[in-house]
């Protein structure tokens, strides 16, 4: 009895580590302050926008050397968007740059797509299928299951969890896409690729044991959804 729960005190706290740790890591480790009041009416425009609903937003300021300088696009800095935390504890992490360096179609996509991933609950489903990884290898670790049984349902599990990943990330994108079009969409990852100053991949035997899609199957699924949307 001991064991299990154990087990379930093991896959819990996994659960809360991934769900809910990094948004005590943020305000520790990350130099974040509040929306000024002129950007405040700024991003409540472009959340309603793109659908998305958060409890909070924190601005990440930027560094002495964060500017990139690649593929011509000089001065402009780190563009980061990200939705973390659980329900009713949701907070919107921006990056400066997302404010001061790109137009607002390329931020209305990303917010679009922070959405579709919020709509979906594919942060609370990433941390599940962690807890259930780290539950069963505790389980062979304390040899509460036989070492072949446990490898096997690890294998099980982790591949459930990259199909189940992948197929929620595109319902994700799909919902982005039903809000402001599939091209905004696209034409924001591409922006933030061309920034970071690297090609969006696609995907190869190498990303089939990634719980995302590479960008570049993401961008091309849009880009065919905003074909047959035109046609």
């Amino acid at each position: 009895m001991l064991t299990v729960a154990f087990l379930v005190g093991v896959a819990v706290l996994s659960f809360l580590a991934v769900e809910i740790g990094p948004l005590y890591a943020a305000d520790r480790f990350r130099d974040l302050r509040e929306p000024t009041d002129a950007e405040r009416g700024r991003l409540e425009y472009l959340r309603e926008t793109a659908g998305i609903d958060v409890d909070r937003i924190a601005i990440e300021r930027r560094g002495e050397n964060e500017t990139e300088e690649k593929n011509g696009n000089e001065g402009v800095g780190r563009i980061e968007v990200a939705v973390r935390g659980p329900p009713r504890r949701r907070v919107l992490f921006l990056s400066e740059a997302v404010l001061d360096d790109v137009d607002d179609d390329v931020v209305i996509g990303l917010f679009a797509a922070e959405a579709g991933r919020v709509g979906t609950y594919y942060g609370e489903f990433r941390a599940v299928a962690i807890a259930a990884v780290v539950g069963v290898l505790a389980a062979i670790v304390t040899a509460t299951v036989s070492f072949d049984a446990g490898f096997a349902s690890l294998v099980a599990v982790g591949l459930t969890a990259f199909w189940v990943g992948r197929r929620v990330q595109y319902v994700a994108d799909d919902r982005a896409a039903d809000a402001v079009g599939a091209g905004r969409v696209a034409d924001a990852f591409e922006r933030v690729a061309a920034v970071r100053g690297v090609e969006p991949e696609t995907g190869d035997w190498s990303t089939w044991f990634e719980v995302q899609p590479p960008l570049g199957d993401r961008i091309a699924a849009l880009r065919e959804r905003e074909g047959s949307e035109k046609s």
